[in-house]
């Protein structure tokens, strides 16, 4: 399976299918005991499920919508008390501290082995960030030919996702400042990691979360919540960004936990920041 199919599938995607209209049920017959003679109770009227919303976007809402997303994903810990926020945090944030604990034993498998060449040569560090770019830019192409505002729509809110990660991600690499393993000599403990790459503050220089990983996960999200109603939709959107995700551990390029870390952050700026569902 090449990167380019899969730009492909995410490009051909259809528009929603119409639900089939609901016919009015009977009326209800009368209860035991009723006088006779009663008027017969009105039918009880079908209620449809309220849509999912629908969040206004166009290119002159792009750069508000970024002001607004990164306001709401910074401010975030001030609402982890309300509600149940806590809760998936807690859970992120302690999967990704056993990954880091794992993260020696697989940052060092990964760094010597060469089980994954061919794998490697499809997906390079290029290769992942040309189609996760030109997966919107493919969506928009095709909203233009097909004069799909949906699908128009969905292109520019995964590039707005996108913006929103990079952004992310930037700010969390220079926080952190962790190493590759590709960086990481060999026989040195794989532990002592954090704090210590060196390089270009405006490019977030490090490895924590994985720049990749966040990416891909963003417009997948975009994709697959939009189009959920496809079921391929989401296996696709979700298992392109896998691999992507996978590659970076293929080509030594991230720790475990980075790519997790990733993920799980690209899922939650484009569902909870971006399309605010």
């Amino acid at each position: 399976m090449t990167l380019d199919l899969a730009l492909m599938v995410l490009s051909t995607i259809g528009t929603s299918s119409w639900l089939p209209s609901q016919t009015a049920e009977p009326g209800q017959t009368l209860p035991a005991g009723s006088p006779a003679g009663a008027p017969p109770q009105a039918p009880v009227p079908i209620t449809q499920p309220a849509p999912a919303y629908d969040r206004p976007v166009s290119w002159k809402q792009l750069f508000p919508n970024l002001i607004s997303d990164q306001e709401r994903i910074w401010t975030f810990p001030a609402r982890l008390v309300q509600g149940q926020n806590w809760i998936p945090t807690a859970a992120v944030l302690g999967t990704t501290a056993g990954l880091v604990a794992l993260d020696p034993t697989g940052g060092a498998y990964f760094h010597r082995t060469s089980s994954f060449h061919e794998f490697n040569n499809i997906f390079t560090s290029n290769a992942t960030v040309v189609g996760t770019i030109l997966a919107p830019v493919s969506l928009y192409v095709a909203g233009l030919v097909r004069k799909d505002a949906k699908m128009k729509r969905t292109a520019l809110l995964a590039g707005e996702a996108l913006a929103d990660a990079e952004i992310v991600t930037t700010v969390l690499k220079d926080a952190t400042k962790r190493v590759r393993p590709a960086d990481i000599p060999g026989g040195r403990n794989y532990y002592d990691s954090w704090f210590e790459s060196k390089g270009s503050f405006a490019r977030g220089n490090g490895s924590f979360p994985s720049g990749h990983a966040i990416a891909a996960f963003s417009v997948a999200t975009v994709v697959a919540r939009r189009y959920g109603n496809h079921r391929w939709v989401p296996y696709a959107a979700y298992g392109m960004a896998a691999l992507v995700g996978f590659s970076r551990l293929s080509l030594s390029a991230h720790f475990l936990s980075d790519v997790f870390m990733g993920g799980a952050l690209g899922y939650s700026i484009s569902r909870f920041g971006v399309l605010r569902q």
